[in-house]
């Protein structure tokens, strides 16, 4: 177990390089909590860590999120509204519009998203995401997941889908994404929830900042006929047997070909490049540690108060680590030393969630929580900077039956 030690089969933490062991114990069977100290290169990082246990079969894993993905709510108030024992933090997401006047930010994340084996939004372009520079070769569509076979892995999801009218053939160009392709058609459904759809008909796949686009086209889907359309994205909520389909410059102009009463299919689907067996649950960010390898041109100049998970081997272990936020260890660690860390603690694969950024950052987006045994809620473990947790769109919850 993790508390005590590190992963099976890799030295104690206390012996790895720059790691001091300090506290910890199980908080539910399959999930131990502790922190330890890491020493970086700005000084002394303190790392809180859940270990989850996947051989437990009364231990899982799944996505912790609002129940649309344009939200956000604290980690502690999505774990307790699960009834997780633990989690934390997940993928950046849209948390500003300064350079569109007027849009709303819409809080939704950047990468892709599967929840109890349902797939809820897929990967904006490259160009639009949020949060530090990734690895060379590495996109938006990188995941975290765990499949059927309860073992955990790195993945990338990739939309696959489809726009038949009596006419035509389209490719669906994004899933409930707050960023679409330059010149496409994306699907939004009841689990996008109640934000503006502007947002997606704004910047370009390559310049988050450029401006929305002036040829957008709208048109409600319900039971398979088109029953609205618009010239401008709405807002408000789509209804269950409703898909909202926004195009725009090419895309827009395919949709305003549709009247009242046609008939329109949409199927969508998320395809895995590695993996053959399906993921229960998935979460973006980006790989940082392969085969127990660093991933090249990694930064190793910029610390932060960082969220990592960390794979073993063979998959049945997790790692979530979280850097505490307080002010005598906010200055963090490098992506590149907190990949090290991972690999001291016996992870073979590491990836890369949101975190906080500088120190004068006045509340933080890492953060970790835990229910201590007989609790009857979670706390938080890690000191968010400014000890205010942030509003998040999602995470990653710890489940365990008794």
């Amino acid at each position: 177990m993790l508390a005590g030690a590190a992963l099976a089969g890799a030295a104690p933490a206390g012996g790895a390089s720059g790691v001091a062991e300090r506290a910890g114990g199980r908080i539910a069977p399959g999930v131990a909590y502790r922190y330890f100290d890491v020493e970086g290169s700005r000084g002394t990082a303190r790392a809180h860590v859940l270990d989850v246990d996947l051989r437990d079969r009364r231990t899982s894993v799944g996505l912790l999120y609002p129940g649309k993905v344009a939200a956000r709510a604290p980690v502690s108030a999505l774990a307790d509204g699960s009834g997780a024992v633990g989690g934390i933090n997940g993928d950046f997401f849209n948390i500003t519009e300064t350079q569109h006047p007027g849009v709303a930010a819409t809080g939704a994340p950047v990468g892709p998203a599967v929840a109890s084996g349902r797939a809820l939004k897929a990967a904006v372009p490259n160009g639009q995401r949020f949060g530090p520079a990734m690895p060379p070769g590495v996109t938006t569509e990188a995941v975290l997941g765990v499949g059927t076979d309860r073992r955990a892995r790195l993945d990338s999801l990739a939309l696959d889908g489809q726009i038949r009218t009596r006419g035509s053939r389209l490719p669906l160009g994004g899933l409930n994404q707050y960023a679409l392709p330059v010149g496409s058609v994306g699907a939004f459904t009841g689990d996008w929830g109640t934000v503006s759809r502007v947002r997606a008909t704004c910047g370009t796949d390559t310049n988050r900042g450029a401006p929305c686009s002036t040829d957008t086209h709208e048109v409600t889907v319900r039971d398979g006929r088109v029953v609205a359309s618009a010239d401008t994205p709405g807002s408000g909520p789509i209804a269950q047997d409703e898909t909202v389909l926004v195009g725009r410059e090419a895309g827009a102009q395919e949709l305003r070909k549709l009247s009242a009463g046609d008939r329109v299919h949409v199927r969508h689907r998320l395809v895995a490049a590695e993996s053959r067996t399906p993921l229960r649950f998935a979460i973006g960010g980006y790989p940082v540690l392969r085969n127990g390898v660093p991933l090249p041109g990694l930064d190793a100049t910029t610390s932060a108060v960082r969220t990592v998970a960390g794979i073993s081997a063979d998959g049945r272990r997790l790692l979530l680590l979280s850097l505490d936020g307080s002010p005598e260890f906010r200055a963090g660690l490098t992506i590149a030393e907190v990949a090290e860390a991972l690999r001291g603690l016996g992870a073979r694969d590491g990836f890369s969630l949101d975190g906080g950024g500088s120190s004068t950052l006045v509340s933080a987006t890492s953060t970790l929580v835990a229910r201590a045994p007989g609790a009857d809620a979670v706390t938080v473990r890690n000191n968010p900077s400014g000890g205010i947790e942030r509003p998040v769109p999602n995470g990653i919850g710890v489940f365990s039956g008794k």
